[in-house]
């Protein structure tokens, strides 16, 4: 079978980079492209350069239409706004389309689910392979205990993370929710300050750190009257996210169109 080609959206960012090198290091996969907005510095570099490789002979292009047309899959971790045009130009030229873009509005998620209609879509708040084991054991413990215990998620990220909570932390407190078959708008509860009254039983508590140069850390604390569980996961390098994201292209090759999140992909 012939390699899978994937452009990367937003390829001179971090995220963008690190797709890059994941796309090169991955049998079954290769890159195809990559795209920055117009006016963008990094138009016109090489793709393989900026990701601290050897040249790829692959430019950055603002010409995202001309670079989706000549892909197979598109992987992106931009911003809101783009990644919902960006699932439109995958609907309409049938490929498949990774979104690892977080802080979307009900609108965002309404155009998604639409070109799902006609394209593969995988969607997930987080890449990695521990972050969705941890998801999916968030929602077995939540299921296993009652509002006895009161659920808490704390995340941390670097200082220059544009949105709070992290889509990881949403996605951890939808297993919580989903675990005690609790609808999470009702429950969440993402700010205290001043004089708030008792916890409500039932409550999903999510806190924000901001900071530093913390690639990403989340912890889902259960606690009780006398005992406290925590589940934790520490990001300690871009790449898990990135790896992440080619695994998931590949395995959406051969699926029907539709959205899939990254635990459909690790069949949990």
């Amino acid at each position: 079978m012939a390699d899978l080609k994937i452009a990367v959206m937003g390829a001179s960012g971090r995220m963008g980079r690190a797709l890059v090198r994941a796309i090169q290091e991955t049998s079954g996969a290769s890159l195809s492209g990559g795209t920055e907005q117009i006016g963008s510095s990094a138009q016109g570099a090489d793709l393989g350069t900026l990701a601290g490789l050897e040249p790829l002979g692959l430019a950055v292009s603002p010409q995202t239409e001309e670079v989706i047309a000549a892909s197979d899959a598109i992987v992106d971790f931009t911003a809101p706004q783009a990644t919902s045009r960006f699932a439109e130009l995958a609907a309409e030229h049938g490929i498949i389309h990774i979104i690892g873009t977080t802080g979307f509005t009900a609108e965002d998620e309404a155009a998604i689910c639409e070109a799902a209609k006609r394209t593969r879509i995988v969607k997930a708040g987080n890449m990695s392979l521990g972050v969705n084991l941890l998801t999916a054991l968030t929602a077995k413990v939540a299921a296993a205990l009652d509002e006895d215990f009161d659920i808490e998620i704390v995340e941390m990220h670097h200082r220059h993370k544009v949105d709070a909570p992290s889509g990881t932390a949403l996605m951890l407190a939808q297993a919580a929710a989903d675990g005690r078959r609790a609808e999470l708008q009702e429950k969440a509860v993402r700010t205290r300050d001043g004089y708030t009254g008792e916890r409500r039983p039932g409550d999903i508590g999510i806190q924000t750190l901001r900071g530093g140069s913390v690639i990403g850390e989340h912890t889902v604390i259960f606690a009780g009257n006398g005992e406290r569980i925590s589940l934790s996961h520490h990001a300690e390098d871009r790449s898990i996210f990135a790896r992440g994201a080619v695994k998931a292209a590949l395995w959406a090759r051969d699926e029907e169109p539709g959205l899939y999140s990254m635990i459909d992909v690790l069949g949990l």
